[in-house]
């Protein structure tokens, strides 16, 4: 008698089927690989306007509230730190300084979550003591929001 192994792969303690990202995380991740391959394409001296027609295009697919925040987002990251370059990562606009990610937006749209997201990665320069935070929920931007995304941009380029 042949013994014959059925691999456990995507199965869950009572055998079932079970999903581990959702389809949206999925989707996130295939962008993901599809933005690496481009800029491998590209090569090093990719322009900077190939980074910008990325992100405006992704900004261009988002619901109205939320595009524009990204648009007003964009223009106050283009003002307050022009030593970050536009780029796409997980299919939403992000900003990087050395081709590392400082800042992203995040649509609520992406993730179907109640508001949007602008958020900072580890390579921002916001310590601050022990403890600071590194997203912002958005519903809108006031002016005082503006101001105050603007002086956190030009702290995390610093």
């Amino acid at each position: 008698m042949k013994d014959t192994k059925k691999s456990a792969k995507g199965k869950g303690a009572t055998g079932k089927g079970t999903k581990v990202f959702t389809d949206d995380e999925r989707d996130a991740m295939v962008a993901r690989a599809q933005e690496v391959k481009t800029e491998r394409r590209r090569g090093p001296r990719a322009e900077k306007a190939d980074g910008e027609s990325d992100v405006l295009a992704k900004i261009a697919e988002m619901p109205k509230p939320d595009r524009a925040m990204a648009e007003r987002l964009h223009a106050i990251i283009k003002a307050s730190a022009p030593a970050l370059s536009p780029k796409t990562w997980y299919g939403m606009p992000a900003y990087a300084k050395d081709g590392k990610v400082v800042c992203f937006f995040t649509s609520a749209d992406k993730f179907k979550s109640r508001y949007a997201t602008f958020g900072f990665n580890d390579d921002a320069n916001l310590d601050e003591g022990t403890m600071w935070p590194t997203s912002f929920a958005l519903t809108k931007l006031t002016p005082a929001d503006e101001a105050r995304i603007g002086a956190l941009v030009k702290k995390a380029v610093s």
